[in-house]
């Protein structure tokens, strides 16, 4: 796997835009912004990965930092052309809403799993797509039953955290109970470029049901 790569970690972005700070760290790691390939975490739906990848992208121009072209690789693309678009990528942002699991396949199934993983471009996830990204990974609205990542770092990422939303706060104390959790807030980040580790945002580590601070300290690879 290539270590030396730039990846970022998000939960979420409500408001649909990122935060100047986040939009900021995004233009600074990524200086050739020709290509970006979006993954979708639903392969089917169609149109909503189109108008998904679109909204994405228009995040970016909102900061002045559009890329020339970008796409989503889903189930109706070429596994020639997912891999052609793949190798050009400056940038893959794995997408949320839907199963991690059926994006993680849906990589192999393009024969994109190693481009992502091992190739020079920047890597940012969010919701499911940075689920993904961590070593292990455990969809909580699928199974407790934990699968392995991408392992870009050492961590269990799961996004969205709210004290008020008590049932996913259940789960994730659940998952921690077997392992540490990395329970990101929306508008959080976690950059990660060269092993160097910086953490935008609020993010709370909870280990055996205990709720705490998360720190880059605890990010490791």
């Amino acid at each position: 796997m290539n270590n030396h790569k730039a990846i970022a970690f998000f939960s979420g972005f409500p408001d649909r835009r990122f935060t100047d700070e986040i939009a900021e760290r995004l233009e600074k790691e990524l200086p050739v912004r020709r290509c970006i390939v979006f993954i979708t975490a639903c392969p089917v739906d169609y149109q909503q990965n189109d108008e998904d990848s679109a909204g994405m992208h228009r995040m970016f121009e909102e900061y002045g930092i559009g890329f020339e072209r970008f796409c989503v690789v889903d189930a109706r693309m070429e596994h020639a052309d997912a891999q052609k678009r793949a190798r050009e990528a400056d940038c893959f942002f794995l997408m949320g809403g839907g199963v991690c699991a059926e994006q993680m396949q849906l990589m192999r199934d393009k024969g994109i799993y190693d481009i992502v993983r091992d190739g020079p471009a920047m890597v940012l996830g969010v919701s499911a797509g940075s689920m993904n990204m961590g070593k292990t990974t455990v969809d909580i609205w699928e199974s407790l039953v934990p699968y392995e990542g991408l392992g870009f770092a050492d961590i269990t990422m799961i996004g969205h955290f709210s004290y008020d939303d008590t049932e996913r706060l259940r789960l994730m104390k659940a998952v921690s109970m077997e392992r540490p959790v990395c329970a990101m807030e929306d508008e959080s980040a976690i950059f990660i470029t060269d092993g160097r580790v910086d953490i935008i945002g609020i993010i709370h580590r909870i280990d055996k049901g205990e709720v705490g601070l998360f720190t880059a300290e605890e990010v490791k690879f």
